[in-house]
């Protein structure tokens, strides 16, 4: 008993969390190492031919601020919000044995709250195209 109590302290212990500290404390020493040697060691001309905007060889006209329809912005958002919606389904399906009857019951109200969200949607014309 004596023994299991120990494992279980060990491995609470903080020296578990080193092997994160020292990849973060890497990456962030990384980015810092590379981001001065490319100020130190990037060129330095500043020309009128860099200093433009890039616009891709196109000459401009018109302006840029053109009415788009707002459906396009609806539906991406939508399928945002669908899509992380159904990521949380896979927690479950992964685990679903251990979470029982009370963890059904849990993704039954997940997905009656989704499918709730989808009629309202539905029946706001939130998808339909032709006006």
């Amino acid at each position: 008993m004596i023994h299991l109590l120990q494992t279980h302290i060990a491995v609470d212990s903080a020296d578990t969390y080193l092997p994160i500290a020292l990849q973060i404390v890497f990456a962030v020493g990384l980015v810092v190492v590379l981001m001065i040697l490319t100020h130190l060691l990037g060129p330095k001309r500043k020309t009128t031919d860099k200093l433009q905007n890039f616009t891709s060889g196109i000459d401009s006209h018109g302006e840029a601020r053109q009415p788009m329809a707002i459906k396009y912005f609806l539906t991406a958002i939508l399928f945002v919000l669908f899509d992380v919606e159904v990521i949380f389904f896979y927690p479950y399906a992964v685990n679903f044995r251990d979470l029982g009857w009370p963890g059904f019951a849990a993704v039954l109200m997940f997905v009656g709250f989704f499918l709730c969200g989808f009629t309202y949607i539905l029946k706001r014309g939130a998808l339909k195209w032709e006006d």
